[in-house]
Order: C-alpha cells, then sequence, then structure tokens
C-alpha cells in the first residue's frame, strides 16, 4: 500500500455554547454532537416542531447577505460559516449542530470559540475512510459583475490563499495563506468578522444587526464621524464614548493581525466551501472573494465531483513510482512478454489492486486484430485485469513463483468504450470476497481516457504447481 488511508473523524462528546446571534440580537445555544460515519456535517433547528434537519450543502444556499444562509424546506440556518470553517479547520469529518434558533452564536465574530469547544469535546477517530476529492486540473469561477474569482489547482495538500483589495484608504489590499489545514487553528481561527462604517450605519438603520457589538465585529470608518453618527454608534453598543484608532477602525478592538481581514475572508472561504460536502485536496486562490462567490463555486466543485463520483472514475498519479515495476510482476506472475499484459502496479491494500498498461503500436496483436483501425482485443482487456488481480492474490501467499492461477469463470463482462494505440489502460480490482482455500472473486474494472472501458466479475483460483 503506498499510502495511508486516513479515516474519518468526529467529536467525543456533546459540547454546547451559549451567545448571541448577530442579526437576531436574540440568545441562542449551539450544541456540537458526535455523528456517524459519511454522515457530513448537519444542522438540526431543536426550537421547531420536528426538529428538522438541514445539511450542510451548497445547493441549500439561498443568499449570502451578510452571512450564508441555507433554507430545506422554508426552514434557515443564518451564517453557517464561522462554525463550518472550524470543523474544517480541525479535520472533523461528522458532526450534528443543534441550534434553539435560526443562527448560531456570532460570539466574536471569529472561529474561535468553536474551535476550543470542539477541542474540548476530543476527537474521535472512526472506521470508515475519509473521502478526498483530489484536484487534477484548474477549475475557477469568476463573477463577471464584482470581478470576484476563485480558482482551484492540484495540490499534494488543502491550501488556501485569499487576496483582498476594498479600494479603500482604510483596507486596501492585503493577502492572507494557509498552507497546512493543522494551521488553522493558531492562524486563522481567531480573525474575526469586519464591516465599514457605512455598512453598520445601513445595517442599524434597518434593524438587522441587533446583536452586534463592538467585540465581534472590526469596524473599519470609510468616511467621515459626524456627531450624530457618533450618537447612534453609542446607542447601538451601548458605549459612553467611541473614536477611531489611527489605524482607522473604531476602539474597542485592537487587530489580531495587521492582515486580519484577509484572514478572516481566508476563514470564511474554507467555512463556505465546506458545503461541498468533501474533503479537497487542492490548492484554492480567491481573489476578492464573499460569500455569493464562495458559493457559487462551491456548488460547481460540488456538480463536478457528484459527476465523477457518478462516472465512478479513479484519480490516479501515474508518473508516481510504482508498488511494483514490470521485473517485480515477473517475479510473481509466470507470463512473459507478448503475453504479459500489465506494465506496473500503481497500488495495492488488502482488497485492491490497481495496475496498469501502456498500449502502444508495436503490441502483436495488433498486427492481425482489424490492422487497418487497430482495437485491442476485449478478451485480451479480461486478461490483463485477471493479471492485474494475481498479483493481488498471489501476494497473499509467501512463495508466489509456486503458484499459478486459471480462470473459473467470467460473469456480467461489458465491453463500453475501444482501446486504441497510444492509450493508457488503468485496471481496478477489488476482492468481493475474502480468499478462501484460493479461491479469488474480484470485480474488475479497466479505464482509458477518463472513461469505463470494460468491467467484468472474475473468479479464479490459486494452484501450487507441485499439484499439476
Amino acid at each position: 500500500m503506498n499510502k495511508s488511508v486516513v479515516k474519518q473523524r468526529t467529536i467525543g462528546k456533546d459540547i454546547s455554547l451559549t451567545g448571541v446571534g448577530l442579526h437576531t440580537g436574540k440568545e441562542v445555544t449551539l450544541t456540537f454532537k458526535p455523528a456517524p460515519e459519511n454522515h457530513g456535517y448537519t444542522f438540526v433547528r431543536i426550537d421547531l416542531e420536528g426538529h428538522p434537519v438541514i445539511e450542510a450543502d451548497a445547493h441549500y444556499v439561498v443568499n449570502t447577505q451578510r452571512g450564508t444562509n441555507l433554507e430545506k424546506n422554508g426552514v434557515k440556518i443564518q451564517t453557517s460559516e464561522h462554525v463550518l470553517a472550524a470543523l474544517v479547520g480541525l479535520e472533523i469529518d461528522n458532526c450534528i449542530m443543534e441550534l434553539n434558533a435560526s443562527e448560531p452564536p456570532i460570539m466574536d465574530g471569529s472561529s474561535k470559540f468553536f474551535v476550543e469547544a470542539v477541542e474540548k469535546a476530543g476527537v474521535v477517530e472512526q472506521e470508515a475512510p475519509r473521502a478526498e476529492y483530489i484536484v487534477n486540473e484548474v477549475i475557477s469561477f469568476l463573477d463577471e459583475e464584482t470581478g470576484s474569482e476563485i480558482i482551484i489547482m492540484p495540490s499534494e495538500e488543502y491550501q488556501v490563499t485569499t487576496m483582498v483589495d476594498f479600494g479603500t484608504k482604510v483596507l486596501g489590499t492585503q493577502n492572507a495563506s494557509l498552507k497546512h489545514i493543522s494551521d488553522f487553528k493558531d492562524e486563522i481561527a481567531n480573525a474575526r468578522t469586519f464591516s465599514f462604517l457605512h455598512e453598520i450605519e445601513m445595517l442599524l438603520e434597518h434593524g438587522l444587526i441587533k446583536g452586534g457589538d463592538l467585540n465581534n465585529a472590526i469596524v473599519y470608518v470609510d468616511k467621515p464621524l459626524s456627531p450624530s453618527t457618533m450618537d447612534k454608534l453609542r446607542t447601538a453598543f451601548g458605549k459612553d464614548t467611541i473614536s477611531v484608532k489611527p489605524n482607522g477602525i473604531l476602539d474597542n478592538l485592537t487587530l489580531h493581525y495587521p492582515n486580519e481581514a484577509a484572514r478572516h475572508k481566508l476563514l470564511d472561504v474554507i467555512g463556505d466551501l465546506a458545503l461541498v460536502g468533501t474533503r479537497i485536496r487542492g490548492k484554492v486562490i480567491a481573489n476578492k472573494p464573499g460569500h455569493f462567490v464562495n458559493t457559487q463555486f462551491a456548488k460547481k466543485l460540488s456538480k463536478i465531483i457528484k459527476l465523477e463520483a457518478r462516472n465512478n472514475i479513479p484519480k490516479f498519479d501515474i508518473n508516481q513510482p510504482p508498488v511494483k515495476d514490470v521485473n517485480q510482476i515477473m517475479a510473481m506472475l509466470p507470463h512473459r512478454p507478448p503475453f504479459l499484459l500489465v506494465d506496473k502496479i500503481m497500488e495495492m491494500t488488502e482488497t485492491s489492486v490497481v495496475g496498469l498498461k501502456n498500449v502502444t503500436m508495436n503490441e502483436p496483436f495488433f498486427v492481425g486484430h482489424f490492422p487497418g483501425a487497430p482495437v485491442m482485443p476485449g478478451v485480451l482487456i479480461v486478461e490483463a485485469m485477471a493479471q492485474t488481480g494475481g498479483i493481488l492474490a498471489l501476494s497473499t501467499v509467501p512463495d508466489p513463483e509456486n503458484y499459478l492461477t486459471f480462470f473459473m469463470k467470467i460473469n456480467n463482462v461489458k465491453f463500453k468504450q475501444q482501446v486504441n494505440p497510444g492509450d493508457t489502460l488503468i485496471f481496478v480490482l477489488e476482492l468481493i470476497s475474502p480468499i478462501r482455500r484460493g479461491i479469488v472473486h474480484m470485480q474488475g474494472n479497466a479505464y482509458a481516457n477518463g472513461k469505463l472501458v470494460t468491467e467484468a466479475e472474475l473468479m479464479a483460483q490459486m494452484v501450487k504447481t507441485k499439484n499439476l
């Protein structure tokens, strides 16, 4: 096995936080609860009849005004992003979040308190392997109206870079990067939400920020403070005096970082992309991100992932060093060219094996099989799958050179695409049942050019040569 399997994780016990909802101004309690394997993230409204469940899914995003807001069957969850970012940042795969209101508590406007709560609850490793979408090509989304753009490109791990430019003197261009998700807690989690003075004024006038105070949002002053505005702010925030610091923010907060705004935007990107529903291995670059562009990108990515899963096309880096090269294969299999039909073994576990064959014009069967339009014979593709499966079967005995493997039956064979010179065939064989008394029962799939070309159910028996 050339890479360790990462298992899914949930939390160890229930844990609750109580605070104020930013937009409702009401006290709300959020309880994180352990969830079973393959559950993902769900919100449960325990204040409503039947305790309706809303999955953290990009397709439930209904609007992105002042946060990422979900709705399913008329039931809403507001400002989901800071809580979701905490779960992704701590690499929790499965969690239930119970709420007695429509939004989690805002706390200090960051993910810090959610991270602390989840850490207090503890992390439990589960049995099922973690699903991960490996990015193999650049995927992008551009909001032409705002110029906001998000791209994701191949990378060894999940990384995020955000670039923000608000075109104001008080908050110009800022960048932030997260190279390892394990650094989220220390570098990103405590970056607080922020707003501009002109936005605060509008929200206050419309009664839309009832839970706001100067401890859960950085307010950048992008216009002169009139006496009437000063009075409004003092009343709204319950302060005797309010003034502007030299760095252009209202005076009840000290920035945690000079680029705290860019770091908070990065936090938002991680929280919003949690709505994709699976882990991502790739590098995200977000230029002028916001909840609208983030969630549109999440929807696009989610569709791509679901389509690929439906087609069941596995992704392998064929340039990685193989688990077994052709010489190691020949040490196990009795076959030799021109009847050795697998060039290398890419991956192997106790129950599955992945092999590869480069199909060239020099294959001897092309001489006589439709010489004017060379096509690899389907029966040889099945034979190549069997040889790949043979490596897995023979690896279970200490002396594979003393065994031969013979077909017993082949069922449900389907040939879906032609294989031509120049194609790279990838064979994926998985045990249907454990190997017993030398009987090997496997499902085999062969892929080329990103498509399934052949599938078959294979049964064979390993026989010791001295018994022949």
